[in-house]
């Protein structure tokens, strides 16, 4: 990976499929009252979570991102990573502190261990 270049982990795309067939359900009941059209919402939210949610790796470090937030973690401060009990990553501070990854997988650490240009190790190599 480049210096200057920062690589993004995200859900497929074709999760988009299900989020496009709940608006459309959504829609016969968003339709039948003036008041129901927060339900139009939901989809919306479910597409924002798809977009957004995910791990960035850059220079300055790992991005673990939410719907709502990211918080920045720098390299110098990554002790590792921890596999969870349903193949979920963590990644684990110098601090102790752990930060649930969202999105990756232990299937995806060869990837994750390349896109991170060598500062995480990869467990297969």
């Amino acid at each position: 990976m480049d210096d200057d270049r920062t690589a993004r982990m995200r859900m497929s795309r074709v999760a988009l499929l299900p989020v496009l067939v709940f608006a459309a359900c959504t829609l016969p009941v968003a339709a039948a009252a003036w008041w129901a059209l927060p339900v139009l919402l939901l989809p919306a939210l479910a597409a924002a979570w798809v977009l957004r949610v995910g791990v960035d790796l850059g220079p300055g470090g790992i991005v673990p991102r939410t719907l709502l937030a990211g918080r920045t973690v720098p390299w110098e401060e990554v002790a590792g990573l921890r596999v969870g009990a349903r193949q979920e990553l963590y990644l684990v501070s110098t601090a102790g502190t752990e930060t649930r990854l969202p999105v990756v997988r232990a299937r995806d650490l060869p990837r994750l261990a390349a896109l991170s240009g060598g500062r995480i190790p990869d467990p297969t190599a």
